[in-house]
């Protein structure tokens, strides 16, 4: 039987077991600019992290959502956007992550606006697939592209080792 969570907004207490389904779903960030990410998310305006809670304590997942000037595929501004969500993996398949978007729905709302988006990389099908499942329609894909300004330092440097 699926148990439904509460949901509410993250607070401090909430900042090591959101730090660590943080680097879970982003593993390839340090683990300092994580907590910078949170403390971020804590003290802006037109920012909200969404936990979801048993009804024994333990956060099961999180969902961070910020306003946005626009988005692919919107058609109205500013819209609410799903920067990420994870829920724990023997939490899922049980209503967490509707519950946790629809919740930020609700806050992209009550913050005036008339659409939500999201996105998920083109390798991740199964991000794909949740979206599906609570009503996202695609909105196209997209292909970033960079190029090497040095290219000299990108075979020996870092970009913090060109000289400003």
């Amino acid at each position: 039987m699926p148990h439904y969570p509460t949901i509410r907004r993250a607070t401090s207490a909430d900042r090591e077991s959101w730090l660590a389904m943080r680097q879970a779903l982003w593993s390839e960030c340090s683990r300092d600019e994580h907590i910078a990410e949170i403390d971020e998310t804590l003290a802006a305006e037109g920012q909200v992290c969404l936990v979801a809670e048993s009804l024994t304590g333990q956060v099961l997942g999180f969902l961070e959502a910020s306003l946005r000037p626009f988005a692919v595929g919107c058609r109205t501004g500013p819209v609410g956007y799903i920067e990420g969500w994870y829920v724990r993996a023997h939490d899922r398949r049980q209503g967490v992550g509707r519950a946790l978007v629809a919740a930020a729905e609700e806050w992209a709302r009550n913050e005036g606006c008339i659409e939500m988006a999201s996105d998920a990389m083109l390798e991740n099908s199964i991000s794909q697939s949740a979206h599906r499942a609570i009503g996202y329609e695609g909105a196209g894909q997209l292909v970033c592209f960079r190029k090497l300004l040095r290219p000299e330092e990108g075979k020996h440097g870092s970009a913090g080792d060109i000289p400003g």
